[in-house]
């Protein structure tokens, strides 16, 4: 039996980060996302991203501490508009943030163009942009 629903976007993404103003100001001045909403008493800081959250919590808040070693995410992808590699290219230049992994990606809307570039946490932000025709 299918389940009851149909999910429809990404909701949120929750980062155990070990440098919150690293990573706060790498999601808010590079990426472009809106600080939202704080909950000083766990450290966590919300940023909006369009329809999506990205929640950034303390490394070592929980029931358990992040360690060094520890990747605390695969990946996270934001779907953007508008699409010029040139433009992207410079704008992480800028910041010095390395663009990687540029090519063709399948996404929640087909293949499209996209690029990988890291937080300060290290984990991967893949940055897409519309799908192609055909």
């Amino acid at each position: 039996m299918p389940p009851p629903f149909k999910p429809l976007r990404l909701d949120h993404v929750v980062l155990r980060v070990r440098d919150m103003e690293k990573t706060l100001t790498f999601y808010r001045d590079v990426i472009g996302a809106e600080l939202e909403r704080e909950i000083p008493e766990i450290g966590m800081k919300q940023l909006r991203a369009g329809a999506s959250i990205i929640d950034l919590v303390p490394a070592a808040a929980g029931a358990e501490a992040v360690p060094e070693s520890a990747q605390n995410m695969d990946h996270l992808c934001l779907r953007i508009e508008p699409w010029s590699e040139s433009v992207l290219a410079a704008h992480f230049s800028h910041f010095s943030v390395p663009v990687e992994g540029e090519g063709i990606r399948y996404g929640a809307e087909g293949n499209g163009p996209s690029i990988y570039v890291r937080d300060p946490e290290g984990n991967v932000v893949e940055l897409k942009g519309p799908p192609l025709e055909g």
